[in-house]
């Protein structure tokens, strides 16, 4: 154990690595001729007698010649014969050192003893091996390349210190007018995007929210945010993708919604309001009877009739959405009204500026917001609404309503489809609650968002402008 701590025996064995093989065959060969040579004149002096002994001795001069002759030809037959092993041992030194280097083009020479043959067949069955490999890995990175740039959705790769060191062709139109961002800061790309990307961009969680079209200032474009992290070579990339849900949310596709909805709301209420009328009069009839069984009928096509029709006014309601009346808005009394229905905590003062909406729809929104909160699994003293003065990049002057809890939030696949309608993850839920109010709030020239807090708990933001 003293001697693997002997800086003197390391030392010695650093030398000793360092002197080639070749050298340490020769010098061996060398050597072992020596003592070969030494051990034969000492058994032949040990067991000749006298006379051939002083004969031997009076010789000297003769064996040492004999010794020098010996150990030269050792000497040159090792260097003879290790001449090919050298340089097969440094042509596969080199052949390595060009794998090191990602460089799989070289292959040795085939000759030599079998052993060194089936050495440099072997290095050149691996160069061949790991040459396929690599061409076949190059041709998928162009193909996928080529995929990801050819992709309508953003992509963007990020490094630990947010730093673009990957982006594809969506990302570089969308960022900056299509010129390159590699090597961009993630912070660069914010300023000169629109406030909502922005916000979106900030916060780490998943998310939804609404962009104005480029080539239309009134057409409103709907995304979705996802992010992803992996390690990478011991350091933490980040993945964006940015998902154009316009598609998904087509207004064509919602009016066609509207006008089925329409019509099978008419042809219920043909049949629900005789129905109705006709138990009335069924009851004003057979009132002397005093039949426990029929008042029982009477009771149950009552009850499910007024529940068609409630169900039937639920998505008429959203079918017919009338346009907003718009008047002045009281903050504290419309803050007041809310609290009535849901609790919450009044995160700012309210604004002083005067905003116009429809006061019956907005406040259909903030209730169903606010009623989502408090079924979120949230604590009631987590429900927050918060209202901010704010104004967007172009300038145009609104206000910000943000109605936040701290429950379960909502997992990606829901986050998507959330803006659609008849989309419901309750059991007895009809899937227009959000719709509704992404219809009333883009009847306003509004936007609405949905992201996931950076705890837990889901965040839906309104932008309202003040004029129109």
């Amino acid at each position: 154990m003293a001697l693997k701590n002997n800086p003197a025996v390391t030392s010695d064995r650093t030398s000793l690595s360092r002197i080639s093989l070749r050298a340490k065959l020769i010098v061996g060969s060398a050597l072992a001729t020596t003592v070969a040579l030494m051990l034969a004149l000492s058994l032949l002096l040990w067991f000749a007698d006298a006379d051939v002994s002083q004969a031997v001795a009076k010789q000297l001069d003769l064996l040492l010649i004999i010794f020098i002759t010996a150990v030269s030809l050792a000497l040159a037959a090792s260097y003879v014969s290790t001449r090919h092993l050298a340089t097969s041992l440094m042509a596969l030194e080199i052949g390595l050192l060009n794998f090191k280097d990602n460089d799989f083009s070289v292959s040795l020479p085939v000759g030599g003893d079998k052993q060194l043959q089936a050495l440099a067949l072997l290095f050149n069955d691996s160069a061949e091996a790991l040459r396929k490999e690599r061409q076949y890995i190059y041709q998928r990175e162009l193909l996928l390349d080529k995929v990801i740039q050819s992709s309508p959705n953003v992509m963007l790769l990020l490094d630990d210190d947010k730093r673009v060191i990957y982006a594809n062709d969506a990302a570089r139109h969308l960022f900056n007018k299509g010129l390159r961002i590699e090597g961009m800061q993630l912070s660069e790309l914010m300023a000169q995007v629109a406030d909502e990307l922005g916000v979106a961009l900030e916060n780490p969680k998943d998310g939804l929210f609404s962009l104005a079209a480029k080539d239309s200032g009134e057409e409103l474009e709907t995304w979705h945010l996802s992010r992803g992290q992996f390690l990478l070579n011991g350091q933490f990339h980040h993945l964006i993708l940015l998902k154009q849900m316009t598609r998904e949310l087509n207004r064509q596709e919602v009016a066609v919604w509207k006008k089925v909805i329409r019509i099978i709301s008419h042809e219920l209420n043909n049949s629900v309001a005789p129905i109705a009328s006709m138990v009335n009069s069924g009851r004003i009839i057979t009132k002397d009877l005093d039949d426990p069984k029929l008042k029982l009928i009477f009771d149950t096509i009552e009850d499910r009739t007024s529940h068609l029709s409630q169900f039937i006014f639920n998505y008429a309601r959203f079918a017919k959405l009338p346009l907003p009346k718009k008047s002045t808005v009281d903050w504290l009394k419309l803050t007041e009204q809310l609290k009535q229905h849901y609790s919450f905590v009044l995160d700012n003062d309210l604004p002083n500026s005067t905003v116009e909406f429809d006061l019956i729809q907005m406040e259909q929104v903030l209730l169903n917001l606010l009623k989502n909160a408090h079924e979120s699994g949230s604590s009631v003293d987590k429900v927050s609404l918060s209202i901010v003065d704010s104004s967007l990049s172009d300038g145009t002057e609104g206000v910000f309503i943000e109605v936040s809890d701290e429950g379960s939030g909502m997992p990606p696949e829901v986050l998507r489809q959330a803006l659609l309608p008849f989309y419901s993850t309750k059991q007895s839920g009809t899937g227009l609650g959000l719709p509704l109010c992404r219809e009333i709030v883009e009847a306003h020239d509004g936007r609405i968002s949905l992201q996931n807090r950076d705890e837990k708990g889901l965040c839906v933001r309104l932008w309202l402008p003040k004029q129109t």
